[in-house]
């Protein structure tokens, strides 16, 4: 939270805030204040939450920043993260685990959490969309905002300008506290001429306890009584004809903050002989002003500008390396005594806090020119050493990445110069990205490709390069599709200009390949690897990293499209390749070990799948600990080929352990929390248990729902378990379930992904078992027509399929009649089936007793 302001002035509005109950006697659980700039309300706001703070009445307290969408989720995964100990790197998830903590509970034997969310500065009531805190009795949500409508939901609290009664008595105070004599008709004089605008009385009251003028007079100080007065009608006399249009703040606020900046930061730099107060307060103002980094300030390009825009003191001008940290201390100091700035010095990450309205004040001053200048010194400063970014996930890194975003909104096309853009705004969307914030970073890059285009041209190197980035981060905020055809036409384009064996195609090249996959193109994701294989063999040889991660998604997008025998045989190859090049111990040569073990498995052999999963959990235990997420991982992992390998009921014993520990770890709503109770409610029904695997993905369906939404790939998939498990007990019920759902999985992911094409096998098997054996034989006969089209012919699912229909029309051979062909038929089943499965699995059980079935009708 920001400090409290100095003489800070109690507003019945505070009460307002406190109030438990509106007018009409309802709760309230959310208060949106709302004002214009400069009245107060981030104070009032702070107050409040100070008051509820330290008089015991929280146990959370969380202050957002809340001026655009990707703070305010990076506030609410900073809250997760210390809460409820999640992991980042997917910061959506964690914001929306954070708020489904705030909601309330049902009633349990430990004491309840009581929490406020106060959400500063809310600009766009679509940044808070899906980041609403939970209505609940234990916690309270405050809003403070410049929005007058009614989008932001809450009992709305307007804030104006003080009272005359307020505004004196804050100047009263103040010069109190510094020992200063008052005169009431001098002070309500003055006070009045400033429309009682805080922010402006704010400035008025330090210049003056700061120049030695005296608001109270006697009659030989009669001069002096007037002065600041005076100063301040003969400036704003002086700054009327070079002001810009008026602002669409009310009462002339806009043209008050103007004058009483003009003449505080005249007065900051007569306060710093070195000259550079104002050059400093221009550099803050192109910033963000919620929390700007000293370090920032006193970085080499910073402190370059401040010796080239040095005010005209008198004093004899320096070079830039002259200007040295403890310089523009002194600067922020200056500005500070005149509360043109908030300078914290102990928060070394949010150093300088500074009014939107002064910064406008500040930037109105400058040329277009001067304003370039002054933005793009800014971004320099903010990437003296891009290294120094810390990791994106971490608070210091959102810091960094708002102060890159103010600068970019204040400067726009002023970051273009002659053939670059520049580097801040490539900087600050990779980081977005790396941090998981994908949609924030499709807009960012969005933004920069447009500004490219229209200022260095389509075909320029760095409007490619945006464009790039741009398809990528749709891919990873799941627009697979929107990925393919950005970066198919960004291909076209790259083949034009640089040729196919520039690095950039090659690389363009790569991203399509596994979009292309990710869309369910398989085989056409295979081929273009391949392709992309031959060339860079050719162009960067064997054992260039580039390489080495095409033949991993060639691997990858080989076995998927059906040749799981040829993927387990690359990844072997590859792995030879990656202990030669890259040692054991590197993360690629971990990750081909796994994806060696699975696909070996895929490929027939579940256990030896399983041995080398186990092999390699003892070295990640022995490099990771037990309870890194990697570790947790194989552990998963190995429990799958284990029930493969004909284990179901330690499988489940496996999963049920590890979901204990993934609770423990990463709380209910990770992922792989969930991704755990899927294989556990799988296994518990290989292992027999057709009710509890039921039961089990009923329940993680509902939560699958309530994170993830409707068309999630995962929540589909809790769709088709609940479904396939439903049918041991209500076949015809699971059958409508399954043809529900693969409406769904048409209209989401279309007609040849795996993912429909498994939910039509278990829809035609559901009508088999629900009486319909003909309709099941001749939906069966469909399926496998699409999938001879997509697959290789030995792909498993094709021979799943076939051994599916051979059963189905084994049946109706029997229903038509020959119950003794159906005998033969199944005979012959049978024998495949203990040969795949086993005795044991329920396959080889219902193919039994169907074999019992028709050899007493025969």
């Amino acid at each position: 939270m920001p400090r409290e302001a100095a003489a800070f002035q109690g507003r019945d509005e505070t009460d307002q805030l406190r109030a438990a109950l509106t007018n009409s006697g309802t709760a309230v659980l959310c208060q949106v204040l709302r004002g214009t700039g400069g009245v107060g309300k981030t104070q009032l706001a702070a107050r409040y939450a100070r008051q509820a703070w330290t008089g015991d009445e929280l146990d959370v307290l969380v202050w957002v920043s809340a001026s655009s969408r990707p703070a305010i989720v990076s506030a609410f995964a900073q809250a997760a993260e210390e809460l409820l100990a999640l992991e980042p790197g997917d910061p959506e998830r964690s914001a929306q685990a954070f708020l489904r903590w705030l909601e309330p509970k049902p009633p349990v034997s430990e004491p309840v959490c009581r929490w406020l969310v106060v959400l500063d500065d809310v600009a766009d009531p679509a940044d808070v969309t899906g980041l609403w805190p939970a209505k609940s009795p234990y916690g309270r949500t405050v809003v403070t905002t410049r929005r007058r409508d009614a989008a932001l939901p809450g009992h709305r609290i307007d804030l104006g300008v003080f009272t005359p009664a307020q505004a004196v008595a804050y100047l009263v105070d103040f010069l109190a506290e510094h020992g200063r004599h008052d005169d009431p008709d001098e002070i309500r004089a003055l006070a009045q001429d400033l429309g009682y605008l805080p922010l402006a009385l704010s400035q008025a009251a330090a210049y003056i306890v700061d120049a030695g003028i005296s608001v109270g007079c006697s009659p030989c100080t009669h001069r002096q009584c007037h002065s600041y007065r005076r100063r301040l009608a003969d400036r704003a006399t002086n700054l009327a004809s070079v002001l810009p249009e008026p602002s669409t703040l009310p009462d002339d606020q806009n043209t008050t903050v103007a004058v009483t900046w003009s003449l505080s930061i005249e007065r900051a730099n007569n306060l710093n002989p070195a000259g550079l107060a104002c050059p400093a307060l221009q550099l803050t103002a192109m910033l963000d002003p919620n929390g700007i980094p000293q370090s920032v300030l006193t970085s080499g390009p910073a402190r370059t500008y401040l010796a080239q825009h040095r005010a005209q003191t008198g004093v004899e001008q320096t070079t830039a390396d002259e200007v040295t940290e403890l310089d523009v201390w002194g600067a922020l100091r200056a500005l500070h005594r005149l509360s043109l700035i908030d300078h914290d010095p102990d928060s070394p990450q949010q150093s300088v806090r500074i009014h939107q309205l002064i910064q406008r004040a500040t930037r109105d001053t400058l040329s277009p020119q001067g304003r370039s200048q002054t933005a793009r010194a800014a971004g320099d400063a903010l990437l003296e050493d891009c290294e120094s970014w810390p990791d994106p996930h971490l608070p210091l890194a959102q810091t960094l990445r708002a102060n890159g975003q103010a600068v970019i909104h204040c400067a726009g096309d002023a970051l273009f110069s002659g053939s670059m853009h520049h580097h801040l705004f490539m900087h600050v969307g990779v980081s977005l990205s790396e941090a998981g914030q994908f949609t924030a970073a499709v807009e960012h890059f969005q933004d920069l490709v447009n500004r490219a285009r229209a200022s260095l041209g389509s075909d320029h190197p760095e409007t490619m390069l945006a464009r790039d980035n741009l398809a990528s981060n749709r891919g990873q905020a799941g627009d697979a599709r929107g990925a393919v055809d950005a970066l198919t036409e960004l291909l076209t384009d790259r083949l034009r200009i640089l040729g196919p064996d520039d690095p950039r195609t090659l690389n363009t090249r790569f991203g399509l390949a596994r979009w292309r996959g990710e869309t369910g193109d398989a085989a056409g994701a295979a081929e273009a690897y391949a392709e992309l294989l031959t060339d860079q063999l050719r162009i960067q040889g064997p054992d260039h990293p580039r390489t080495l991660n095409t033949r991993f998604g060639l691997a990858r997008w080989r076995g998927s499209a059906g040749d799981a025998a040829g993927a387990a045989e690359a990844y072997a190859e590859l792995l030879t390749d990656h202990l030669r090049i890259q040692g054991p111990d590197h993360p690629d040569t971990l990750e081909t070990r796994h994806l060696s073990a699975e696909w070996r498995g895929r490929a027939g052999d579940a256990a030896g799948a399983a041995e080398a999963l186990a092999e390699l959990l003892t070295d990640r235990v022995r490099d990771l600990g037990p309870d890194h997420p990697q570790t947790l991982h194989d552990r998963c992992c190995l429990a799958t080929w284990r029930g493969n390998a004909g284990d179901a009921a330690g499988a489940a014993e496996a999963l049920a352990a590890l979901l204990t520990d993934h609770l423990r770890i990463q709380g209910p709503d990770h992922p792989e929390t969930l991704n755990t109770r899927f294989g556990l409610a799988r296994w518990r029904g290989e292992a027999g248990d057709a009710a509890g695997a039921a039961e089990a993905y009923a329940e993680l369906l509902t939560d699958h729902l309530r994170i993830q939404g409707p068309d999630h790939p995962n929540t589909l998939r809790a769709r088709l378990g609940f479904a396939i498990w439903r049918s041991d007990s209500d076949a015809a019920g699971a059958a409508e379930a399954l043809a529900a759902l693969l409406t769904d999985y048409l209209r989401i992911q279309g007609p040849d992904h795996p993912d429909t094409l498994e939910a039509r096998f278990w829809l035609a098997r559901c009508r088999g078992e629900a009486g319909d054996a003909a309709g099941a034989a001749e939906a069966l006969a469909e399926l496998l027509t699409d999938q001879s089209r997509i697959w290789d012919p030995n792909h498993a699912d094709i021979l799943s399929t076939q051994n599916e229909l051979a059963y189905w029309m084994a049946i109706r051979r029997g229903e038509a009649g020959d119950a003794t062909g159906a005998v033969e038929a199944l005979a012959a089943l049978l024998v495949d089936r203990l040969q795949m499965y086993g005795p044991d699995h329920p396959s080889t059980m219902r193919m039994k007793d169907q074999l019992e079935h028709w050899r007493k009708r025969a």
